[in-house]
């Protein structure tokens, strides 16, 4: 809500308020008009509200796709804190670099999102480093490619510990955070971004439980957002198709050893065949619908996963 719109209701509410002496019912009336005309008025504005000084933290962001959201993010004006495994600390140092280059502020918190109590401390030093939270992208996620039959009990609970008891942990902390700040409001929402997939829409048979765990995460996704509404939270997601990332390569590898294929050519060919834009899409494609999910461009959406597939999958 800009600040013309903003004085402009507030005008209208004074005016509303004043003593008249009406019926009830057309007292009632009056003030559901004015209620409506005041609602839109406030959420009229085409224009983007900045980002600039809110702050973001955003899960596997070392490399790949969630690199270039804490890039993209960061031209849109957040502060970001980038976070991933210890393993990638260097790459994670490198993207904070990067982002205070362009003159955002940066902190690095290392953390598994498999571990409630590492996600815990990774927003307490976010909020240390950089003020209050306002966006959380849970982006971290793992695959394997494995044909049905041969996916192992342990093979399929490290998935899902990954895959959706780590959105489950870095949602439901989030939510916490943003719930005991209190600086949630109507014309502001609380954010809550997570990476599903393609496969979250239309399974691929040689990544059954990688399948299975996106669509659970358009599960969680749905739940969040009906419980957090009150709250002023938007619960949202992205579903990505063919990226050129380093997850990609080892379901090229995969793909190719199941297949015969070259796995040089999985890719390409994968695209070609089943986008209707036929290109192998890039990290930038997805960081562009997440810059809209994060912004206030996207206030009155929620409870959606939405897909940048090139037209993989049409809903």
């Amino acid at each position: 809500m800009n600040y013309t719109s903003l004085h402009f209701a507030r005008q209208i509410g004074k005016q509303c308020s004043r003593a008249t002496v009406w019926h009830p019912f057309y007292r009632g009336v009056y003030r559901s008009q004015v209620n409506r005309r005041v609602t839109g008025v406030a959420y009229s504005s085409l224009a983007r509200q900045s980002s600039e000084g809110k702050s973001v933290i955003i899960t596997g962001s070392s490399r790949g796709i969630g690199k270039a959201i804490a890039l993209r993010l960061a031209a849109d004006g957040y502060n970001v804190c980038v976070s991933d495994l210890g393993v990638n600390r260097a790459g994670c140092e490198e993207v904070a670099r990067e982002i205070r280059s362009m003159g955002r502020k940066a902190c690095v918190a290392m953390a598994d999102v498999t571990s409630r109590e590492e996600v815990k401390k990774m927003i307490e030093t976010s909020v240390r480093e950089l003020g209050p939270l306002n966006t959380m992208i849970a982006n971290a996620g793992i695959v394997q490619v494995m044909e049905p039959l041969l996916v192992s009990e342990k093979d399929f609970q490290h998935m899902f510990s990954v895959n959706v008891f780590g959105v489950q942990n870095c949602l439901a902390e989030a939510a916490k955070q943003l719930i005991d700040q209190g600086n949630c409001q109507a014309d502001s929402p609380g954010k809550l971004i997570a990476a599903s997939s393609i496969v979250g829409f239309r399974s691929f048979a040689l990544l059954p439980h990688y399948s299975a765990s996106k669509w659970a995460v358009r599960g969680l996704i749905q739940a969040y957002a009906i419980h957090l509404a009150e709250k002023h939270i938007t619960v949202n997601g992205y579903a990505p198709g063919i990226v050129e990332t380093n997850m990609w390569n080892i379901i090229d590898a995969g793909m190719a050893e199941r297949t015969g294929m070259d796995k040089n050519e999985v890719t390409e060919k994968m695209a070609h065949d089943m986008s209707l834009l036929h290109r192998v899409s890039v990290p930038e494609d997805v960081a562009k619908l997440v810059s809209f999910l994060a912004s206030s461009d996207s206030d009155f959406v929620t409870g959606q996963t939405q897909l940048v597939d090139g037209g993989v999958i049409l809903t």
